[in-house]
């Protein structure tokens, strides 16, 4: 029962006093390759170009082609690497792993991640997470408390837990492209069926009236004719 409680807690943002305020961050655009699924990328490039005004952006990694092609024209010189490929398949942990390896390839005092966060079937969230740093986490003395860790297994831990929110968040934002696109489709299908109802009576009505026309005119000439 206790496992059960605490597995529910998964991915939720805890608090700690870990210093993510650092100038030199790296911007995490999370997003894929698929569209017709509303606006969820067009909400993840409107929160990437409205903390770029506040503070511009000089390191980004993009994840997926939407937020590339979206973002390209606005921090197109600051991209340091860019994933395709993205949401064709299911996500997988060594996903993560190229991507926090790819992070973890430049020099950075925070890493923002903006994602979508699922949070019903009809709705989501367009979120930014901050990561910190291993020199964050190496100078926060509660990382102390319950054992001496020497540097190597704080840059594990680092690391692994860079990999594991990089994987939590492309999950959220698979199953919220999901939900979004269910309602796109469900919405699209609707639209489909009313159009198709108004063209239907507009044709019968054209049909109808064409057909009253022919009959008058063969009405007038037999009339005529007597």
């Amino acid at each position: 029962a206790v496992v059960s409680t605490q597995s529910g807690h998964y991915g939720r943002d805890e608090k700690n006093d870990f210093d993510t305020s650092g100038k030199d961050s790296v911007l995490l655009a999370l997003s894929s390759d698929r569209g017709l699924c509303g606006g969820i990328h067009s909400n993840v490039g409107k929160m990437v170009k409205a903390a770029h005004a506040e503070t511009p952006i000089t390191k980004a990694i993009i994840v997926g082609d939407k937020a590339k092609a979206i973002l390209v024209k606005v921090i197109g010189d600051t991209f340091l690497s860019c994933f395709n490929n993205v949401g064709k398949k299911p996500t997988s942990f060594t996903d993560a792993l190229d991507i926090a390896e790819e992070v973890l390839s430049h020099d950075y005092d925070t890493i923002n991640i903006v994602y979508s966060k699922f949070k019903n079937i009809v709705s989501y969230n367009t979120e930014e997470k901050p990561v910190p740093s291993l020199e964050s986490v190496e100078s926060n003395a509660a990382i102390y408390v319950y054992d001496e860790v020497d540097s190597e297994v704080l840059r594990c831990y680092q690391e692994f837990t860079l990999a594991n929110i990089i994987y939590h968040s492309m999950k959220e934002c698979e199953a919220s492209e999901q939900s979004s696109r269910m309602s796109a489709m469900e919405n699209a299908t609707k639209n489909a069926g009313e159009k198709i109802d108004a063209l239907t009576l507009q044709y019968n009505r054209t049909r109808q009236a064409v057909i009253t026309r022919e009959l008058i005119e063969i009405i007038s000439g037999a009339s005529a004719l007597e």
